[in-house]
């Protein structure tokens, strides 16, 4: 991949992140509160793997993901231990919404993943595309 290509693929990885976060108040409105879990879980997701291509780290899974944005910007101080914690946790979530039955989360929940989804979103907007 050129570095062109790379800057393009995190360009669009951004905004794919801040597009499907901007899907969640859709979920809302309907009352979708498992969906908007997942789509909480993928904006965050794709600014994660942001992130990740500008370090040139590939990882193939999930838990990949999950285990290299600990290793090269939590533990690193990039970004705060809490929203290393968030993404822990809405990837929990998101895994268990998906897969476990009879889970229903509820506006409450929701509601609560929001602002730090927003906040790791914002991060990495700044972080990024200065």
């Amino acid at each position: 991949m050129t570095e062109e290509d790379k800057k393009e693929l995190i360009k669009y990885r951004v905004s794919k992140a801040r597009e499907t976060f901007n899907e969640v108040e859709l979920h809302i409105e309907n009352k979708l509160w498992n969906t908007a879990v997942n789509r909480l879980y993928y904006a965050c997701y794709y600014a994660v793997l942001a992130l990740l291509i500008d370090k040139d780290i590939k990882p193939h899974t999930h838990t990949g993901v999950r285990q290299m944005f600990g290793l090269h910007f939590i533990k690193t101080g990039i970004i705060e231990a809490n929203l290393g914690k968030f993404f822990s946790d809405i990837y929990d979530k998101r895994q268990t919404s998906d897969y476990d039955d009879f889970i229903m989360f509820e506006k409450e929940d929701v509601v609560d993943l929001i602002e730090p989804a927003n906040l790791l979103i914002s991060f990495t907007e700044k972080y990024l595309l200065k």
